[in-house]
């Protein structure tokens, strides 16, 4: 045996001689066993009093099949605008702790056969466990606690943790308002501004901006381009101009829609509200300048339309765009199309 390691083991054999010579400490007298036992168990007597009396309520927490789960209506997220890129974060947080570490919060449903559950707060969490468990991770669960709640706390629990969330837009919260507002306040805003511990003058632009039509949220990206401030401002104005502002969403829509078939990236947020506030200043029948434009893909306009009435059409071809000549023409193509598609044809 080679010396290092007799050494080793010899070191070993000493250490289990010094535990074996060492005396265990005196058994603690019977009555002070007694003692605490019924320490312990009074403890234990006076921890289920509390929970029976409701002083101490008891959570459970639950492993459950997010398939099972469907999503409460009454919550202000969008379920339908999640997606892998805005729920990556909680993805790769969830698969680095091996799960779920906050529990969503549900309540128990009856007269549905595909679900047993409804989420209260905790949509992303489902959505991201139901991703992750369609690929790679089919044992992943969902974590939720059972809460006892009517659809009005319900939708309090909901506000409150959304508040917290940056990623639930603020059109998205305003038309749970609007919803919430007719469903359990019965239209009394001072009493849903109470309830929710709000300033009424708050509450009462989000419920402004609630109102903004689907034609005008559509000519955006994303809703959650929308924010509060200019919204409000842009609800406002379709009060005195809606005719004008729709227009100009209809016509936004419309070159989103080709930028988008173009590989393009589309106007943002900011560019459309700045064209929706200035509609009015162009009448009710003039449309505003520069309505239509054709871009590059760095964004440099190539062509924009400056009018059209009965004499025909104006266009302005932009300088320092790149654009060669067959670039060009297939943006006046383009142009024209958008005129037909939207019964404004040269030949009309």
């Amino acid at each position: 045996m080679a010396r290092k390691q007799s050494d080793y083991l010899a070191a070993l054999l000493a250490e289990d001689e010094a535990v074996a010579n060492v005396e265990p400490p005196p058994a603690p007298p019977e009555r002070a066993v007694e003692r605490a036992r019924g320490t312990t168990l009074l403890g234990r007597e006076s921890a289920l009093a509390r929970v029976a009396s409701g002083e101490v309520r008891q959570v459970t927490q639950l492993l459950l099949d997010p398939a099972r789960v469907r999503i409460w209506p009454g919550n202000a997220r969008s379920y339908a605008h999640l997606s892998e890129e805005n729920c990556r974060e909680l993805i790769d947080s969830l698969i680095a702790e091996g799960g779920q570490k906050v529990p969503a919060v549900v309540r128990r449903i009856e007269g549905d056969p595909e679900h047993e559950y409804e989420v209260i707060a905790g949509t992303r969490r489902h959505w991201s466990v139901r991703w992750l468990r369609a690929n790679s991770y089919p044992d992943m669960q969902f974590v939720a606690q059972v809460a006892n709640l009517d659809d009005e706390a319900a939708f309090r629990l909901a506000d409150i943790e959304n508040r917290a969330r940056k990623d639930v837009s603020d059109l998205e919260r305003a038309r749970n308002y609007a919803e919430a507002l007719r469903t359990h306040y019965g239209n009394h805003q001072t009493r849903m501004a109470e309830r929710l511990k709000l300033s009424k003058g708050w509450l009462s632009k989000m419920l402004k901006v609630a109102a903004i039509p689907d034609g005008v949220v559509a000519a955006f990206a994303s809703p959650a381009d929308i924010q509060l401030k200019p919204a409000y401002a842009l609800a406002q104005l379709l009060d005195t101009h809606r005719s004008q502002v729709t227009g100009v969403a209809k016509r936004l829509v419309e070159e989103q829609a080709d930028r988008h078939r173009r590989g393009l990236i589309p106007y943002a947020a900011a560019e459309v509200m700045r064209r929706l506030m200035e509609a009015p200043s162009f009448g009710s029948v003039t449309e505003p300048v520069e309505r239509y434009r054709y871009t590059n893909a760095y964004g440099r306009t190539i062509l924009s339309l400056q009018s059209e009435n009965r004499q025909g059409v104006t266009i302005r071809l932009h300088a320092g765009s790149g654009a060669d000549t067959e670039t060009v023409v297939d943006a006046v193509r383009n142009l024209l199309d958008h005129l037909e598609r939207s019964g404004r044809g040269i030949h009309q």
